[in-house]
């Protein structure tokens, strides 16, 4: 599920890399220390070691509670940059060129854009029903703790 969360991460502009697969817990906590990230995990060991290095400890449960845990935790802004990373491989989007559109579904490319493209792997992003329904529930992830508030 981290994989997931990570992905909705970059869907709301956050840089969020991945653990390599298998690797040790002092790699990951080295890792994060030297890239300047924070830790998230579900690993309540790999937490308590992780030192001087910001950690979060996600809770067991759905995307929806771990998101939320994680936006309390670190006050994230899920409307941060919606749609402009990679949600595969983290990079920064850039604009599509006209052959990449033109390669597009013509009833995606007739839409108003913006067309993105990723640098790294090549993905094309255009606003759909895709991109609503995921920016619905960026917004509602953004609200939740005002929701909750007494």
């Amino acid at each position: 599920m981290l994989a997931a969360l990570a992905r909705w991460l970059r869907a709301a502009g956050h840089d969020a890399a991945l653990a390599p697969p298998a690797a040790p817990d002092r790699s990951l906590i080295d890792l994060a220390r030297a890239e300047g990230r924070v830790l998230v995990t579900r690993d309540r060991t790999l937490a308590g070691e992780a030192g001087d290095v910001p950690a979060v400890l996600l809770p067991e449960g759905s995307l929806d509670d771990q998101a939320a845990a994680l936006g309390r935790a670190l006050h994230l802004d899920w409307r941060l940059a919606p749609f402009t990373r990679c949600m595969m491989d983290n990079a920064t989007l850039r604009p599509a060129t006209a052959e990449e559109i033109a390669a597009m579904p013509e009833t995606s490319r007739n839409r108003p854009g913006p067309f993105r493209a990723c640098p790294r792997c090549s993905r094309l992003f255009w606003p759909g029903s895709h991109v609503r329904r995921m920016a619905e529930r960026l917004e509602r992830w953004a609200t939740a703790d005002t929701d909750d508030a007494p």
